[in-house]
């Protein structure tokens, strides 16, 4: 059972995920430290990221209990194929200090190396021992879904995927929503500036005396996108954090999701 500050995701083999989360990529110890003293709950981090050991640490110092924390991984794209992927994932779990991980997802797709169904027969195999609680990938079309669950005995609880205002993926999403999956935004306030500088994240800024960061978040949280902001800044990621308190209005709503058309 979730104690996250943020609203939950049931996914689609019954586990709870917070719905807000603090992505850790070229971010370490330090910044998830103050993530989780801001009150983040869900941690998501990747064998490519070279920092699960600070962030194991940064869990551990936290005095968090482990069943308090959601944490994520991923296999890199050099550890596809069944034996390989088991490894990866025991040095995921070794360097991050923990007996379990809530959720282990495929980093990127490799189709040319046709090792899908291998790569996720291993993490079914992890799923079916308890070692992960959820399973899933990221960063997969609609076509490289469709190829592994030709063969998954599984279907995958969530796909991370690129998703902000600029790129709403419509499509994916319906595939998703249509599959069971639940979809996951990374760089969800966009990779550059230019999103929090447009005039509909400022003008809903201004209305609801919120920075343009708390109202992209809180348009990823009223999709019903599960949304991970990353910052090494502790203003800015207790900030991020701070957006139960006010909610986006159909028509801004509207005028988010056009900025991608």
């Amino acid at each position: 059972m979730s104690t996250s500050a943020f609203p939950d995701i049931t996914l689609n083999n019954g586990v709870r995920m917070p719905q807000l989360g603090f992505g850790t990529y070229k971010v370490g110890g330090e910044a998830t430290a103050a993530a989780l003293a801001a009150g983040y709950r869900s941690i998501d981090t990747a064998e490519m990221y070279g920092n699960e050991e600070e962030i194991g640490r940064a869990l551990a110092e936290s005095g968090i209990p482990r069943e308090e924390l959601f944490v994520t991984s991923k296999v890199w794209n050099d550890h596809h194929g069944y034996q390989a992927t088991l490894d990866a994932f025991e040095g995921s779990r070794r360097r991050l200090g923990l007996d379990y991980l809530d959720l282990y997802l495929i980093h990127w797709p490799q189709p040319q190396l046709g090792l899908h169904a291998e790569t996720w027969r291993a993490l079914e195999k992890l799923l079916a021992d308890g070692a992960v609680r959820a399973i899933g990938v990221s960063n997969f079309t609609p076509q490289d879904l469709d190829e592994l669950l030709r063969t998954a005995g599984t279907v995958p609880a969530v796909n991370q995927i690129e998703l902000n205002p600029y790129r709403p993926r419509a499509a994916e999403r319906e595939y998703h929503a249509r599959h069971g999956i639940a979809t996951q935004a990374w760089a969800p306030l966009a990779r550059a500036g230019d999103l929090l500088a447009e005039p509909a994240v400022r003008e809903a800024a201004e209305a609801h005396g919120r920075t343009p960061a708390q109202v992209v978040i809180r348009w990823h949280l009223q999709t019903g996108t599960i949304a991970i902001p990353r910052s090494s800044d502790p203003g800015r990621i207790a900030a991020n954090a701070d957006v139960m308190g006010f909610r986006l209005s159909d028509e801004e709503m509207a005028r988010l999701t056009a900025l991608g058309n």
